[in-house]
């Protein structure tokens, strides 16, 4: 018995950690208040300084109908998956130069995960 005590410690912070690396959607919702001064997440959300971002992962960058996007968002040319998202509102003025998003971008991996899963729950 003595021995087992020790495997769940060590099992415990381990199963933390990958929820924790995973995000929290309901967090998420609330981090998230900071991005809808500009962005909608509903299906025909309106669009307001920056584009409705429903569907938006597995869809092309700059491909949002009626969002007037900048030159270097339009030809990115790639489709947006968690780890562009994630990259991308670390700091978006490095990830695409050029990009219209005046934000300065979220330092906090913690944060960035947790408006991603609500991003993914919230946008299909």
């Amino acid at each position: 018995m003595h021995r087992v005590v020790p495997r769940v410690l060590v099992l415990v912070p381990f199963f933390f950690a990958t929820a924790h690396a995973e995000g929290d959607p309901a967090t998420g919702k609330r981090q998230f208040a900071q991005c809808a001064a500009c962005h909608t997440v509903e299906a025909d959300g309106a669009t307001k300084v920056g584009p409705n971002l429903h569907g938006i992962i597995g869809r092309k960058a700059g491909s949002n109908a009626g969002y007037d996007y900048s030159p270097a968002m339009k030809s990115a040319g790639f489709v947006w998956d968690e780890a562009r998202l994630d990259t991308y509102i670390t700091k978006p003025s490095v990830f695409i130069p050029g990009n219209k998003m005046a934000f300065l971008g979220v330092g906090k991996d913690d944060v960035r995960a947790n408006i991603i899963a609500y991003l993914k729950e919230a946008t299909q």
